[in-house]
């Protein structure tokens, strides 16, 4: 799952940084308001962590900026101003959630989820696709209850397109959503990956399917 994190903050964005990539996010790190705006124009993402008092351009013009294209992806705003105006302007332009700083990291991460999970129209934290259930709160697959052994890469890769309910996915959105705008890849990578995560899936009568002009989705075996 990609994230862009927007904070200028170097000892916070470290952080955040680290603790969500520990946790098999991909994060792409934008440390000012106009890094931030390109990246959302170049990349596509599962969500955003949002800092307002931000140099070059202001949170709060991002996300007004944002809505207004109809970019619906969630928004977790974080800032140091916790004055409830800020608060109510933030949510009120289409912010998902705002939470003060300082907090902890544990915090964050929880509400990234349920960010996440609501903008998935999950009620819990389970997403299941026949025998193949994902939990978002663990980030684990679980194939016919038994754990699927992913790498990185190959987690990130199914976990789109569980979020992504059975729609397509062009390689041109894979790429841009598994690796950060400076990675010099190619389409094949993408072939490659795709190769090793059906591997895995085809004894529990898992598939994923290349729909010829469209891209690829996930479906199931027939009999």
């Amino acid at each position: 799952m990609k994230i862009l994190l927007i904070e200028d903050d170097a000892v916070i964005g470290d952080a955040i940084k680290s603790s969500l990539e520990k946790a098999d996010y991909l994060v792409e790190w934008a440390k000012n308001g106009l890094e931030g705006e390109i990246a959302l124009t170049d990349s596509q993402f599962e969500a955003v962590i949002l800092d307002l008092g931000l140099p070059k351009k202001h949170g709060l013009d991002i996300l007004k900026n944002l809505r207004s294209k109809k970019n619906q992806f969630p928004v977790l705003i974080i800032s140091a101003n916790e004055n409830i105006d800020n608060k109510i302007l933030g949510l009120d332009l289409g912010a998902d959630d705002y939470l003060a700083k300082p907090f902890e990291l544990q915090e964050l991460h929880a509400r990234l989820r349920a960010v996440i999970r609501r903008t998935n129209q999950s009620a819990d934290n389970v997403i299941q696709f026949g025998p193949l259930s994902f939990n978002i709160k663990d980030r684990k697959f679980l194939a016919q209850n038994k754990e699927l052994s992913l790498s990185k890469r190959e987690l990130n890769l199914l976990e789109l397109f569980m979020l992504k309910n059975n729609r397509s996915i062009s390689k041109e959105n894979l790429l841009e959503k598994l690796y950060s705008w400076d990675e010099d890849v190619s389409e094949n990578a993408i072939e490659v990956y795709i190769h090793r995560v059906r591997a895995k899936l085809k004894p529990f009568g898992v598939e994923i399917i290349n729909r010829r002009g469209l891209g690829y989705s996930l479906g199931l075996q027939t009999p």
